[in-house]
């Protein structure tokens, strides 16, 4: 078994036994990974070289299906006024990036990253409470209480 065929057995592992907190905190990684990973391909000037242009765009996209699946995965009955700021958090950073992505703004990039870097710790918070059951003990991991 080569290296990334390990990597991909432990990530696989590490999602299906994580509780259904600890799957949003990766979510979150994966998002702010991506935002990074855009705001290293704008230069000092504003500029995206050429080159870089399609790997900005694709960690844009990726960090919204990632936002996308925390929509999506929001149970708005239980989550009552949680899940619903946090679903109006989600558009708006989703329409962020559909602005930073198209004019290369690095300043709501920034701001997207700061704000999920300030959610994800308080799921970290919230994921290492012993309430957290894993994920594969739990009918339907898919709907997390905001």
């Amino acid at each position: 078994m080569g290296y990334s065929n390990a990597y991909n057995a432990y990530q696989k592992t590490n999602v299906s036994t994580a509780s259904q907190g600890r799957l949003v905190v990766l979510l979150y990684e994966g998002a702010i990974k991506q935002i990074k990973l855009a705001l290293s391909f704008i230069e000092l000037d504003g500029k995206i070289k050429p080159s870089q242009i399609e790997k900005f765009g694709n960690a844009i996209q990726k960090a919204q299906s990632i936002i996308t699946e925390l929509q999506v995965s929001l149970d708005m009955e239980k989550g009552g006024d949680i899940a619903r700021n946090l679903m109006s958090l989600y558009l708006y950073f989703n329409e962020e990036l559909v602005t930073a992505g198209i004019s290369h703004d690095r300043k709501k990039l920034e701001f997207v990253l700061n704000m999920m870097g300030q959610l994800v710790e308080s799921w970290r918070q919230i994921s290492n409470s012993t309430a957290n059951a894993p994920a594969a003990q739990i009918d339907n991991a898919v709907n997390i209480v905001g």
